[in-house]
């Protein structure tokens, strides 16, 4: 899909505009009309991901035609999509990091048609990292057995719970134990599965309380065979090393997005309701202060966002920790300001309050993040 294709309103802001005017097209056009739809009816918005990749609104971050990535446009991209559909941002966020193994694998056979397609939104896909960052957390076990076959590659077994932004023809960045015999070889593999490759089957997940559209399934992998063209990273731990912060740094619009929603909720009723709402705690203007300063600070990590330093890590969590916890408080202050009408189900306030809570439970959730600026800053303590 390219701009030619798109319906001829958001073309034209395509064409005439930079890419946050085409990106907020999408999001308070077509986009607004289904969010609803997304969040409660498992509408999956695959045209909408397309155009919002059509226009360069999951690929801002990546380096094309010899310019490098940029993190703050993606990021901004990001929120913008995130103030009118949260699941949406979410999306977006999985297309993005999708994009980062492919391009930052060094494998020829991701980083170029493959890599192409994704970026222009000819193919979709997702991130599977959930549990390996939370089995390097030592909070559980690695899911998926990766054995080495004869002639190279891997044979793949395992389950994993909970993967977002899938559909038959869609494929996402992986990582698996690799063993040796029934011992672990002491090292992982990433690699990118097709969800339509012999031995993968997606089953559905148990109704979510929202954000039912985001593609969410639980991947089995029965002798599912990966060859050096799937490769991202072997051994895996390196690499991820390497794209931590970004993996992280990105989720930071999601939550920025959420929170600027909320506060947009406040403002609209201020006329009718602010003589009374006066007396409520976390008032618009006190929200925005805080959410500039965290964006701002956000920004300026995205402009490094390769820095492997186990400081700047803990910069990053620390970012993403009052992301989500801003979003729980901003949610929750929108409901209260606004009242009855914000407790309808078919309210976009309601909506935020179970989009934040998302936030603050999606890896790395709350918890995992703070126990990981423990670990990280008792590494840095001086002896």
């Amino acid at each position: 899909m390219n701009a030619n294709d798109l319906p001829k309103d958001i073309a034209q802001t395509a064409i005439q505009h930079d890419l946050m005017g085409a990106v907020r097209a999408i999001a308070q056009g077509p986009l607004a009309k289904r969010a609803q739809s997304i969040d409660q009816e498992g509408l999956y918005p695959q045209d909408l991901l397309q155009q919002l990749a059509a226009v360069g609104g999951m690929s801002a971050h990546l380096d094309q035609a010899g310019k490098p990535g940029d993190y703050k446009a993606a990021i901004a991209a990001m929120a913008e999509v995130g103030k009118v559909c949260g699941a949406s941002a979410f999306m977006m966020w999985c297309q993005a990091v999708c994009g980062l193994y492919m391009q930052t694998s060094g494998n020829p056979a991701l980083t170029g048609e493959r890599l192409q397609a994704h970026m222009q939104g000819l193919g979709l896909g997702g991130t599977g990292l959930s549990n390996p960052m939370k089995s390097f957390a030592q909070i559980e076990n690695l899911l998926l057995k990766a054995t080495p076959i004869e002639g190279g590659g891997y044979r793949v077994n395992g389950t994993l719970p909970w993967i977002s932004n899938l559909a038959g023809d869609h494929y996402f960045g992986a990582i698996a134990a690799v063993m040796d015999g029934d011992q672990s070889a002491g090292r992982e593999v990433m690699f990118m599965l097709k969800c339509d490759a012999p031995g993968v089957t997606l089953k559905e997940c148990p109704k979510f309380s929202g954000m039912e559209g985001t593609g969410t399934y639980a991947v089995q992998c029965k002798d599912l065979v990966i060859t050096a063209a799937d490769i991202v990273a072997d051994p895996a731990r390196p690499y991820i090393r390497k794209i931590r912060a970004a993996f992280v740094m990105l989720q930071c619009g999601i939550a920025a997005g959420i929170v600027q929603g909320a506060i947009d909720s406040i403002w609209a009723v201020e006329s009718q309701l602010g003589h009374v709402n006066q007396y409520l705690d976390d008032r618009p203007q006190d929200l925005q202060a805080e959410l500039d300063d965290l964006v701002g600070r956000v920004m300026t990590m995205a402009e490094t966002p390769f820095d492997t330093s186990t400081e700047f890590f803990i910069d990053v969590l620390n970012a993403r920790t009052e992301g989500a916890e801003l979003c729980l408080r901003a949610s929750q202050s929108a409901l209260m300001h606004q009242g009855a009408r914000g407790y309808l189900m078919n309210s976009d306030v309601q909506r935020r309050v179970r989009e934040a809570q998302f936030v603050a439970i999606v890896t790395p959730a709350i918890k995992h993040l703070r126990k990981e600026i423990a670990s990280l800053s008792a590494e840095d303590m001086p002896a």
